[in-house]
């Protein structure tokens, strides 16, 4: 149970945070009318977008280090709470069908498990071990990458998870909204997306959530980049698990190649639907166990397979 000095040093350390400020000018929103609220919030998310920009340099740091190590073979891990976490989920469920990753290869953890996602698990985020029991199980490795992910930078379940991580020998990333956070320090790269406060007194899953979305994106679709999973800005490992993207794999072959449609699908046909081996088929015009055999020898870059095809 929380003691009345441990609740003072925590709404102390809560009202230090720029995430949490009150901001005074805006006490009277709830008497405006609904469209002024709208331009008020739209003009607040305007400002994430250079929020990010301004810590390019080490989210650029970050992205090389993980990829070298998921060219590896390493993994991704994304461990946060609340909202937090919920992004993290999200983006790990979102690399399978985007670029036909394995779902062991991209994991999101939440504080609280897999019900958290839909509902509040109280007292989930103040337990760094709790982030050490569901890190355990994974086997962690130097190949590795675990992402703590926290808005105030001082959540114990993500600074848990990266020092677990760290002890470990895995790359670890904290990703925090506020300046001089513990996140940031216990982590080998910090990345610290200062978005100052909020519409809404300290929630979080504005523009502070809005700033974790940007940079997750950012850490996968640019590590799945440099590991090849796209050709120039084809999602080219697409998986086809339902119409939609069976379709989408057809274009992206027909803009890859200028192919006509039956040529398209007799590809596609060949590979069963893998659109990178597609591809090589009508480019380098060899057949479906050749294109597998150079995409295998190039570790799955399509640019080199062609290359190798001469």
């Amino acid at each position: 149970m929380t003691s009345t000095s441990d609740s003072r040093d925590l709404r102390a350390e809560l009202e230090s945070l720029t995430t949490e400020a009150f901001r005074p000018e805006l006490a009277g929103i709830d008497r405006l009318p609904t469209l002024d609220i709208a331009r008020l919030m739209n003009g607040e998310d305007a400002t994430v977008a250079g929020a990010v920009a301004a810590r390019l340099p080490q989210i650029a740091a970050a992205i090389d280090a993980l990829a070298e190590r998921m060219a590896r073979g390493g993994r991704l891990v994304y461990a946060g709470a609340g909202t937090a976490g919920r992004l993290g989920v999200l983006d790990a469920s979102e690399c399978p069908p985007t670029f036909n990753t394995d779902p062991s290869r991209v994991v999101g953890l939440i504080a609280g498990g897999p019900q958290a996602v839909v509902t509040s698990v109280e007292g989930a985020e103040d337990s760094r071990e709790l982030a050490r029991a569901d890190l355990e199980p994974l086997g962690l490795t130097p190949d590795d990458t675990v992402v703590g992910i926290s808005a105030s930078g001082r959540t114990p379940y993500a600074i848990g998870a990266v020092e677990y991580a760290r002890s470990r020998g895995s790359l670890t990333i904290g990703l925090a909204c506020n300046a001089g956070s513990p996140l940031a320090a216990a982590a080998e790269h910090g990345v610290e997306i200062v978005v100052g406060p909020e519409l809404l007194t300290g929630s979080t899953r504005l523009k502070a959530g809005t700033a974790q979305k940007l940079v997750l994106n950012m850490l996968s679709t640019i590590t799945m980049i440099r590991l090849g999973k796209t050709y120039g800005n084809l999602m080219v490992d697409v998986r086809a698990s339902n119409d939609k993207l069976r379709a989408r794999s057809h274009r992206i072959v027909a803009l890859a190649t200028g192919a006509g449609d039956e040529e398209i699908e007799r590809a596609l046909a060949a590979t069963d639907g893998e659109v990178k081996n597609a591809i090589l088929i009508i480019l380098a015009d060899v057949d479906g166990p050749t294109a597998a055999r150079l995409l295998e020898e190039s570790h799955g870059h399509l640019r080199a397979a062609l290359a190798a095809a001469g």
